[in-house]
């Protein structure tokens, strides 16, 4: 092996990778490939890091679930305690089929539907964290013709440099998100005079991918004098939403560990004579990230004086991160070689110059060699499309020396049922 495997539950035995006791050889040769496989050891072990952050510090954690929402996964954070962040009804509606408990339900997002709402404010929710005046007038308007009370939160956009992608930044001024927080108070006044709305929380959310914790403390010292002000003109406030966002090890990076984000929170808000307030967290890519693979199989080899391609049976349309990001996701081997190694750039069959994986790899490779695309998990799954006619992956879970198919693959009969000819 060229790379060092930085995931603990890929394990190299006899010369081949096994996720936790399955053989990746076996699962190829049982479901085919491309196949995202998990890990549900990781996620209990990811899930008890937050857990054991907030236990008893009054705070709650609700999965960023547009990370990955295969039903399984969800029902595992369902069995674990969690709640859940969601940004569309559909996500709604994929909680709810699992047993998700909707009063640990929160709703963000810039374009909430009519019909989202009233799904919304029907099932019961704990929280719409409103992200415009519009959106705001809206959802009065949907509650009083129900009747039904909407209990909100206002995200507000504290204009806080997260130092990530451009593309995963959500806290700077010229984001969509949130409501801009020179206008946040004022927003405020206007929720608590409108009928069937009512004010329990405050929400922020700075982005993506962060390995710091300075960026949460200094979105809270924005926002921890925007709360005491609206305290002192009799606006109640229950909770403090910082979002997520925590970031995980694709590389070399060194992500902090929750409980250092919530003593860090903890510690601003006893300071402020705040501690009273629910503390709300919204991980999604730090609670399953690390626990997913991308299994694919290596079609042919092709060199060249100038470059050198694996061409795999994965694609851009599978896992879009390094194509969108210019992401970086370590490669393994599943079988051990030994011999010269080359470098390559991965690629797919995608009709496409971005169908990337990975580039310039030192790898030992020959064609129908399996490899790993590691940290998988998020951002993967439920980004993908079926650009060029192709079929989603089939998703397995590992469970110690069991597996289960969590998600069929597609037949290309599936990606044609919805079209009709003229």
């Amino acid at each position: 092996m060229t790379n060092q495997i930085k995931n603990p539950y890929l394990k190299l035995k006899n010369n081949i990778l096994h996720l936790e006791d399955i053989s990746l050889e076996f699962l190829s040769e049982k479901i085919g490939t491309p196949l995202y496989v998990y890990s549900r050891a990781n996620i209990k072990d990811s899930w008890n890091r937050y857990y054991n952050a907030i236990k008893n510090n009054n705070a709650m954690v609700c999965y960023g679930m547009k990370a990955n929402s295969n039903l399984a996964i969800l029902k595992e954070f369902v069995n674990l305690g969690s709640g859940f962040d969601i940004v569309s009804g559909g996500e709604l509606e994929r909680v709810l089929s699992v047993g998700g408990d909707p009063k640990k339900i929160v709703f963000s997002g810039v374009g909430k539907q009519e019909w989202e709402i009233k799904n919304a404010l029907e099932s019961g929710i704990k929280c719409f964290n409103v992200e415009s005046e519009a959106e705001l007038y809206k959802i009065s308007q949907i509650a009083s013709a129900l009747k039904i009370t909407a209990p909100i939160s206002l995200r507000v956009n504290p204009d806080v440099d997260a130092k990530t992608h451009p593309y995963i930044s959500t806290g700077l001024k010229e984001n969509k998100f949130g409501i801009a927080f020179k206008d946040a108070f004022d927003c405020y006044k206007i929720a608590s005079s409108l009928p069937f709305i009512k004010i329990i929380g405050i929400d922020c959310h700075i982005g993506s991918q962060l390995t710091e914790i300075s960026p949460f403390s200094a979105a809270l010292e924005k926002i921890i004098p925007l709360i005491k002000n609206l305290i002192d003109n009799n606006i109640n406030i229950k909770h403090i939403d910082i979002g997520g966002g925590l970031g995980i090890t694709y590389k070399d990076e060194i992500v902090p560990d929750p409980k250092d984000i919530v003593d860090a929170a903890r510690f601003k808000l006893k300071e402020a004579n705040l501690n009273h307030l629910e503390l709300i967290l919204e991980p999604g890519r730090s609670l399953i990230g690390n626990s997913g693979i991308l299994l694919t199989k290596v079609l042919y080899l092709k060199h060249s004086d100038d470059k050198n391609f694996i061409i795999v049976d994965a694609a851009m349309n599978d896992l879009i991160r390094p194509a969108l990001y210019q992401s970086y996701h370590e490669v393994q081997q599943v079988k051990a070689r030994t011999g010269q190694a080359r470098e390559y750039d991965i690629v797919g069959p995608v009709c496409e110059s971005a169908d990337w994986l990975a580039k310039n790899r030192l790898l030992t490779v020959k064609e129908n060699d399996l490899l790993v695309i590691e940290s998988a998990g998020a951002y993967c799954t439920t980004m993908a499309s079926n650009y060029n006619s192709r079929v989603k992956p089939a998703e397995v879970m590992v469970d110690g020396s069991e597996y289960y198919i969590i998600k069929n693959r597609e037949k290309l009969s599936d990606i044609l049922k919805f079209e009709t000819t003229i």
